[in-house]
């Protein structure tokens, strides 16, 4: 049996959809409603969780816990007006420097 697959792009556009919809119909529109802050607070803990997952060399809450990160992010990207597009052009910028040299121009 084939799992169906969600690209980041197609959960983003899910996300967008929902802004705007009945918080009490729409656990993403609840969180949209909350806004940028409360939307970052939770990807924070989910970042978190998935932290403790990995520590604990659990293959599977890694895995159901990075969704949740995943699908945290992409709303705290909605709650702050962020394009996918946007975060893609960066990564593409990024490509052919080495970690270390983007780091140091950064300054971290």
């Amino acid at each position: 049996m084939a799992v169906a697959r969600l690209s980041i792009d197609d959960l983003a556009e899910i996300v967008k959809s929902r802004k705007g919809a009945d918080p009490g119909t729409s656990y993403t529109a609840k969180l949209l409603d909350r806004g940028v802050g409360q939307c970052a607070k939770k990807f924070g803990e989910e970042a978190v969780e998935t932290v403790i997952a990995a520590m604990d060399g659990d293959k599977q809450a890694i895995c159901s816990e990075a969704a949740d990160v995943l699908y945290h992010l992409v709303v705290l990207l909605a709650a702050a007006d962020v394009e996918l597009e946007d975060i893609y052009a960066e990564l593409g910028r990024r490509e052919g420097t080495s970690g270390i040299v983007e780091k140091a121009r950064r300054g971290t």
